[in-house]
């Protein structure tokens, strides 16, 4: 008798039980173990920010994208607000999209802007209970909590004085990690090796900085910091620094050249900022080099000096100082002193490290989306703008900088232009009534600054000043370090790389010129989303000023409309010559 290979209908329904039950079982097991992933790991919070990413941008089609600008930039149409949680958006910063990219030698944390189609036209909020910052200088010590509720640094370095939580207020103390006592003392102790005070030094970098009290206390010795450090999405560094009104930028010396012209900075500090300065055949030195003008010296406090278990590190570092030819000045704890040689570089044929001279045709002060080069930049114009040659401050403001004389005709152009800026600041103080010189007005930035003439005009003014210098422009940057002014090279097709709430008053002649390809005079971008960017970083109840030609005015006064400004047209300055017009605007606080 055959056996069948058939099961019982009572045995199929058993076994169809079973794996139904299996799928249940295995669904739910599914869900724990997501939601356990969704809550206690970094991917939950990923994929929850790409969400919300992606709603931001979901209205970002880029015919509808066109059709929106259009309407904005020939009717006015309104500007929407962007959502509550982008009130600290930055779009070329932002660590949710960047944490996607290679993490060699940190590209991942530069600057990667997202192309024009795929940036939200809308308009970033004020945190919930954000008030108008304390004024300076009484903000150098104090800032309201509300404006950034960020515990985080309060809590992990309270106890090394960088700032801690006092009612509503976050609290800066003036420590540091290298320095808990106070930058004050700290800043003291330099100045038994480095000739701190008498104008010899005025331009400084401060490389990972922190809240950026050194550079807030150097500013009592005339010495202006550019104090930078990376987009930290808990800590928010940077935005404690400008929120302070202390001069601070977001970068990260990654993969490319830092955004500053060749030996522009009389002191380069760094204060446990843990850049491996000897990695990648000391490119991270070389550019340090470059940056820092002859004579120049270089601070490093904290690893790898006399560092437990990184021997090998700062030994390293010493034979690179040695190759370089740079002067030991003192190793004083965990602190190390170099002074860059005033001369020609110093480079034998050959090293331990193998760097070279770069070729002569580089061009050192190159910088923006350049990548670091494996070479030892040239100096140039006979080193007469090397520390002690260049004049003192203050000096050194009014002095013809020696390197305007790479422009044609540069000397007659930089004279002509620090008279017309002495006029036009004059005009806006006295006539136009825009609150310079008060307490309103701290940071400031000069979006189109050529020769650094506006800054120049303000010397007397309790504000500091970031000249931009557009890329697509004459590079004058360096000229703006050799007068003692700071700034950036920066293209305005793109966002710019600082928190949202960033600047009192933001200053721009001829703005049209900035979105034009200088060849072909056609727009590279527009207008309308210049103005949103200009609006993220000014802060509620600022100050935009806007030279132009009157129909330039026109089109700039209907966007600003649609960006909730509060717009005046006034005419030029009676000396002027030219048919500009000047729109001066308020940024409303408004909120969600």
């Amino acid at each position: 008798m055959g056996h069948s290979n058939s099961s019982s209908p009572s045995k199929r329904g058993h076994a169809r039980q079973w794996r139904l039950l299996d799928l249940v079982i295995g669904v739910f097991f599914f869900l724990v173990v997501l939601f356990f992933v969704m809550v206690f790991t970094p991917l939950g919070d990923s994929l929850a920010a790409s969400g919300r990413q992606t709603l931001l941008l979901s209205g970002a089609d880029s015919r509808h994208r066109h059709q929106l600008v259009e309407a904005v930039e020939t009717a006015g149409r309104s500007v929407e607000a962007c959502p509550a949680d982008t009130a600290d958006y930055m779009p070329c910063e932002d660590p949710r999209l960047n944490s996607q990219l290679s993490r060699e030698m940190n590209y991942y944390r530069e600057r990667h802007c997202p192309r024009p189609e795929e940036s939200p036209l809308c308009l970033i909020p004020p945190p919930k209970g954000y008030r108008v910052p304390v004024p300076w200088p009484e903000s150098l010590h104090k800032i309201w909590h509300s404006n950034m509720p960020y515990n985080k640094i309060a809590d992990r370095k309270g106890h090394q004085g960088w700032m801690k939580l006092e009612g509503q207020h976050f609290i800066f103390p003036g420590g540091g990690t290298m320095f808990p006592d106070g930058a004050e003392q700290y800043i003291e102790k330099l100045g038994q090796y480095i000739p701190i005070s008498g104008g010899v030094l005025r331009t400084a970098l401060d490389m990972g900085c922190g809240v950026a009290s050194f550079g807030g206390f150097m500013l009592s010795h005339n010495i202006l910091t550019m104090s930078f450090a990376p987009r930290d999405s808990h800590k928010a560094q940077i935005q404690f620094a400008l929120e302070r009104g202390i001069p601070a930028f977001v970068a990260m010396l990654g993969t490319r050249r830092l955004p500053f012209p060749a030996f522009g900075f009389d002191l380069v500090h760094c204060s446990r900022c843990l850049i491996p300065f000897t990695a990648y055949n000391a490119s991270y030195f070389i550019e340090v080099d470059r940056l820092l003008r002859p004579g120049g010296y270089l601070v490093i406090s904290g690893p790898p000096v006399q560092w437990h278990k990184q021997d090998k590190e700062w030994s390293d570092l010493q034979a690179v100082a040695r190759i370089l030819c740079y002067e030991l000045i003192a190793v004083d704890g965990n602190t190390v002193i170099w002074k860059k040689p005033a001369g020609e570089t110093c480079l034998p044929n050959e090293n331990e490290f193998g760097l070279q001279l770069c070729d002569e045709s580089d061009d050192p002060s190159q910088a923006w989306y350049f990548k670091l080069k494996k070479c030892v930049s040239r100096t140039s114009v006979k080193g007469d703008y090397a520390i002690g040659v260049i004049p003192k401050w203050p000096e050194r403001l009014t002095a013809t900088p020696p390197r305007s004389t790479l422009l044609k005709n540069g000397v007659d152009l930089f004279e002509a232009d620090t008279k017309r800026w002495v006029r036009r600041v004059a005009h806006y103080k006295n006539y136009l009534k825009i609150k310079l010189g008060t307490q309103f007005v701290r940071n400031v930035m000069d979006m189109n600054a050529l020769f650094g003439g506006f800054a120049a005009a303000l010397k007397s003014d309790p504000v500091w000043v970031m000249n931009v210098v557009p890329a697509e422009k004459p590079p004058t940057l360096d000229v703006i370090f050799d007068r003692g002014l700071i700034g950036v090279y920066h293209d305005w097709c793109e966002p710019f790389s600082t928190y949202p709430r960033s600047y009192d008053l933001i200053h721009v002649a001829s703005i049209e010129s900035l979105i034009k390809d200088p060849a072909s005079g056609k727009s590279r971008c527009s207008l309308v989303d210049l103005m949103v960017e200009i609006d993220r970083i000014l802060r509620p109840e600022g100050t935009v000023v806007v030279r132009d030609a009157p129909e330039v005015i026109d089109k700039v006064a209907r966007i600003a409309g649609a960006v909730r400004w509060k717009p005046t047209i006034y005419d030029k300055e009676p000396e002027s010559h030219g048919r500009e017009k000047i729109l001066v605007a308020t940024k409303t606080l408004w909120k969600l």
